[in-house]
C-alpha cells in the first residue's frame, strides 16, 4: 500500500509539473511571420533577455529557402552575425536552401533540407549556441564565413575562432566587434578559402560521419571570453540537456502568467506574445564585465548590462509589463541607461548593441524611468537618470532622427512650445533635419509635452520644484498644436499661422513625414497621454470628444487604400482611420474610460483583438517591434491595460479569459476572474477587488503587488452605469501627483 501512495504521489508531481509547463507547447513563433505590410516577425530561439538569438535567414515565413544560419543577430531587423550553412560535400557559397520538416520553438529549432535531406537543428543557453547536424549522404562540410570585416581561422583540434564588425555603426565613433569561438564534435579539416579569411571550410576527416555538432560561445569582448563562456554553459557536449534546459527556463518564465479558458486560438495568441516580451532587453554582461559600445571600453560591473532597447515603441507597453512582471530586472535595465549616459555624455533613445541608435521621436526614456518609478522600482540611480533625462529635454535637439546638441529650431521651440513647421513645397533651412524625416511638426510637439510631464513628476520627487514649474508649464505645448476651429490636431508654421492647405487624414511631402510621425492627424488628435481633461476640453467636452472617438473608428480614408499606403505604410491595421498596427494607437481604445463610457473600450479591445490578432503567419498587423507591439496583446487578453506611463494605475477593458493569475515576484499572487466570459459576454457587469464592490473601472499597481483578486461579472449586454460617474473616472490631469496616488487607499 505504502508503494501505491508513493507511486500516486509521483505521478501526481509528474501530472503538475507537466501543467505547469504547459505553457510553452502554445507558443507559436510562426504567427505574424508574413509582414501585412512591413516587417514579419521572426522564429527566434534564445534563452529569455540573453545575447545569443538565432534564426534561419529567408525573406518570412512563407520563402521556401533559407540562406544560412546567424551565430547570433544584432538586434530585431537590424542584422545578424557570422554565417553558417551545411552542406554534402559541395563547397557552394552563398547557395539558398529549400527546406521542409520546420520546427519552431523559442528553445528549439529543426528543419531538413530538400535535395541534401541534411536536417539542422539548435537550441541556446546565454552566450551560446549548439548546432547538431545530421548528413544522411556525402561527406559532411558546414561552412562558416563573416558578414562584415573580420576573419575565421582554426583555433586548434576540431576548433574554429573567428572576429567580425557588427553592421550599422556607420554613424557610431567607434566599432565594435563580435568574437566567436566553436568546437566540433568529430575530427574535421578546416581551411581558409582565399577570401581574405572570411569563409571556412571545415570537412569531417570520416566521410561516413552522420552527426556533427557545432558547439560555440559568443562574446563581444575577446575570443578568449568567447571561449570561456563556452567552456561555462556547455562543458560537455549534450544536445538534448541544453535543449530541456531551455524548455525549462521559458516555462518558467511563461508560467507567470497562467490562464484559463478562452480557446487554444487564443492562448497561441497570448502565450506567443508573451514569447515575444523577452526578446530583448539582452544582458550583454560575461564574467562581471561588458563592452560598452558608448565609450568603447570594457567594464567591470556587479550588475547586469543590457542593450537593445527601442524606446520609442516599448514604453507603452512592454516596459510597463516588465516593470509588473519583473521588477528587480527592470531596475538592472534603467541601470544600464544610467551606464550609458555617463559613458557617452547623452541619455540614448535606441539604445542598441553598438551604441545609441538615432531613431523615431521625442525623449522615451523619461516615460518609461517615470513609469517603474512611481511603481516602487528604486534600486537604480534616479538622480542621475533624471540628470540624464533633463539633459536630452533642455540642451538635446527634438529633431526626428537626431540625436545631441540642440538646433535653432529647438530654440525656437522652447521660446514658442512648438515646433514650427514649413508650408508645402517650402524648402527646409535647417541643415540637420532628417531629409526624409522632416520636421514631424505635430507629434514632436506632443512627444515633447509627454515627455515633458513625466520629467516634471521625477523633478518633483527629488525635490527641484523649479525644475518641476519649469516641466510642467511645457508638458502643455500640446495644446498649440491643437485647432479647436477645425477639431484636429495642425502644423503652424514658425509665425503662427495654421499651415494651409492640411489634411488630417494626408498632407505632407513625401512619405508623409513633415507633420506626424508615421501615421496621419487621426492618429495624433490622440496622442496626448497625461491631460486627457485638457484634450476633451480643445475638442469641446467630454460628449463632443466621445462623438469624435466613434467617428475615428468610422472615418473613411478619403482616397484608395493603395494611394494611402503608400504614404503611411506603418498605419495599418484598419478600423476606420484607427490604425491598430502602429504603437501610437494603443491607448486610444482606452480613452472610452475617460470619457464614462467604458463599455464602449470594452467591446473595441475584443473586437481588435479578435480582428488583428490571431494565430496565423498574418497574425499580427504592424511591424512587431522586439515586444512593443505583442506587450498590447498580453495587456489587453488579460484585461488591463497602461495608459499613461508614469501614473501607476491600469484601465480595465474586457478579459478574454476566464481567470488569469499573475505570480508576483514579492512571492504574491493577483488573480482576474470573469465570472460568465465568453465571446458574448465581453461587457462589465460589476467589479469587486477583494471582495469589495467598486465602481471605477481602473485599479492601482499597488493594488495588483499587493496580491488579491479582481472579480468581475460579465454579460452580453453593456452596464452603461459603471464608470460613467465623473468620480469613477481614471486619474488624468496635469497637476496629478503619481506618488500621492499610488499611496492612497482605494
Amino acid at each position: 500500500m505504502k508503494n501505491y501512495f508513493a507511486q500516486l504521489f509521483t505521478i501526481s508531481a509528474v501530472c503538475l509539473a507537466s501543467l505547469a509547463q504547459a505553457q510553452v507547447e502554445y507558443v507559436d513563433p510562426t504567427i505574424g511571420g508574413q509582414g501585412f505590410m512591413l516587417e514579419p516577425t521572426r522564429p527566434t530561439v534564445s534563452l529569455p533577455n540573453q545575447m545569443v538569438r538565432v534564426y534561419p535567414v529567408r525573406r518570412d515565413q512563407l520563402d521556401d529557402q533559407i540562406h544560412s544560419f546567424p551565430l547570433t543577430i544584432v538586434s530585431h531587423r537590424m542584422g545578424e552575425l557570422f554565417w553558417l550553412m551545411p552542406g554534402d560535400g559541395e563547397q557552394v557559397w552563398n547557395r539558398p536552401q529549400t527546406y521542409d520538416q520546420e520546427v519552431e520553438t523559442p528553445y528549439y529549432y529543426s528543419t531538413r533540407f530538400d535535395d541534401s535531406l541534411v536536417q539542422v537543428e539548435f537550441t541556446p543557453t546565454a552566450r551560446c549556441g549548439d548546432f547538431r547536424f545530421t548528413f544522411p549522404d556525402g561527406q559532411p562540410v558546414v561552412l562558416l564565413a563573416n558578414r562584415l570585416a573580420g576573419g575565421f581561422s582554426s583555433a586548434g583540434d576540431n576548433a574554429v575562432s573567428g572576429v567580425e564588425n557588427i553592421p550599422g555603426q556607420e554613424m557610431s565613433p567607434g566599432v565594435m566587434h563580435a568574437y566567436v569561438y566553436g568546437e566540433f564534435s568529430a575530427p574535421v579539416n578546416i581551411e581558409t578559402n582565399s577570401d581574405n579569411g572570411r569563409h571556412l571550410v571545415v570537412t569531417a576527416l570520416d566521410a561516413r560521419e552522420k552527426h556533427l555538432e557545432f558547439r560555440y560561445g559568443i562574446s563581444f569582448i575577446s575570443v578568449a571570453q568567447a571561449k570561456k563562456n563556452l567552456a561555462e554553459e556547455i562543458p560537455a557536449r549534450n544536445f538534448d540537456k541544453i535543449k530541456s534546459a531551455a524548455k525549462d527556463r521559458w516555462n518558467q518564465v511563461l508560467g507567470q502568467i497562467q490562464v484559463t479558458g478562452g480557446t487554444p486560438e487564443q492562448k497561441r495568441v497570448f502565450y506567443t506574445s508573451l514569447y515575444r516580451c523577452y526578446e530583448r532587453m539582452i544582458s550583454i554582461t560575461e564574467d562581471g564585465q561588458y563592452y560598452s559600445a558608448f565609450d568603447h571600453q570594457v567594464h567591470q560591473d556587479a550588475r547586469p548590462f543590457y542593450v537593445d532597447n527601442w524606446l520609442w515603441d516599448t514604453y507603452r507597453a512592454l516596459e510597463p509589463l516588465q516593470t509588473l512582471l519583473n521588477p528587480e530586472m527592470e531596475a538592472d535595465k534603467l541601470q544600464s541607461f544610467v551606464r550609458m549616459f555617463e559613458q557617452s555624455g547623452w541619455m540614448p533613445t535606441f539604445a542598441v548593441l553598438w551604441g545609441n541608435h538615432e531613431c523615431m521621436t521625442g525623449n522615451p526614456i523619461a516615460p518609461w524611468t517615470a513609469d517603474a518609478w512611481a511603481k516602487g522600482i528604486t534600486n537604480f540611480d534616479v538622480a542621475t537618470a533624471y540628470a540624464g533625462i533633463r539633459k536630452n529635454s533642455v540642451e538635446g535637439t527634438w529633431l526626428p532622427w537626431r540625436r545631441g546638441p540642440k538646433t535653432s529650431l529647438d530654440d525656437f521651440f522652447a521660446a514658442h512650445g512648438y515646433m514650427p513647421a514649413l508650408h508645402p513645397d517650402e524648402k527646409e533651412t535647417v541643415e540637420r533635419v532628417h531629409p526624409f524625416e522632416k520636421r514631424q511638426a505635430i507629434s514632436v510637439t506632443e512627444a515633447q509635452s509627454y515627455d515633458d510631464w513625466c520629467a516634471a513628476q521625477l523633478a518633483r520627487d527629488l525635490g527641484k520644484d523649479s525644475d518641476y514649474d519649469f516641466f510642467l508649464k511645457r508638458a502643455g505645448d500640446y495644446k498649440n498644436v491643437f485647432r479647436q476651429d477645425k477639431g484636429h490636431v495642425w502644423p503652424k508654421d514658425a509665425d503662427g499661422n495654421w499651415i494651409e492647405p492640411f489634411d488630417p487624414g494626408w498632407s505632407g511631402g513625401m512619405g508623409g513625414r513633415d507633420y506626424t510621425t508615421e501615421n496621419n492627424g487621426y492618429t495624433y488628435d490622440w496622442d496626448v497621454q497625461h491631460d486627457l481633461p485638457g484634450l476633451f476640453q480643445l475638442m469641446g467636452g467630454r460628449a463632443q470628444a466621445e462623438a469624435k472617438l466613434d467617428q475615428l473608428f468610422r472615418e473613411g480614408l478619403g482616397r484608395s487604400k493603395y494611394e494611402f499606403w503608400s504614404k503611411f505604410p506603418d498605419a495599418s491595421g484598419l478600423v476606420g482611420q484607427f490604425s491598430m498596427g502602429n504603437e501610437p494607437s494603443f491607448h486610444t481604445p482606452y480613452i472610452y474610460n475617460y470619457l464614462g463610457a467604458p463599455w464602449k473600450t470594452q467591446k473595441r479591445v475584443r473586437m481588435l483583438l479578435d480582428t488583428w490578432f490571431t494565430d496565423t503567419t498574418l497574425g499580427i498587423p504592424g511591424d512587431e517591434d522586439g515586444g512593443g507591439m505583442t506587450a498590447f496583446v498580453v495587456f489587453s487578453m488579460m484585461g488591463f491595460y497602461p495608459v499613461t506611463p508614469g501614473v501607476p494605475v491600469y484601465d480595465l477593458a474586457s478579459p478574454v479569459f476566464d481567470r488569469v493569475t499573475i505570480k508576483l515576484h514579492n512571492g504574491k499572487t493577483f488573480s482576474i476572474v470573469c465570472q460568465n466570459n465568453s465571446h458574448d459576454n465581453k461587457y462589465i457587469q460589476s467589479i469587486k477587488l477583494n471582495g469589495k464592490p467598486q465602481s471605477r473601472v481602473w485599479i492601482k499597481h499597488a493594488d495588483v503587488i499587493k496580491g488579491g483578486t479582481l472579480e468581475l461579472q460579465m454579460g452580453n449586454t453593456p452596464n452603461k452605469k459603471l464608470g460613467a460617474d465623473l468620480k469613477d473616472l481614471p486619474p488624468s490631469s496635469m497637476t496629478l501627483n503619481p506618488q500621492t496616488l499610488e499611496n492612497a487607499t482605494p
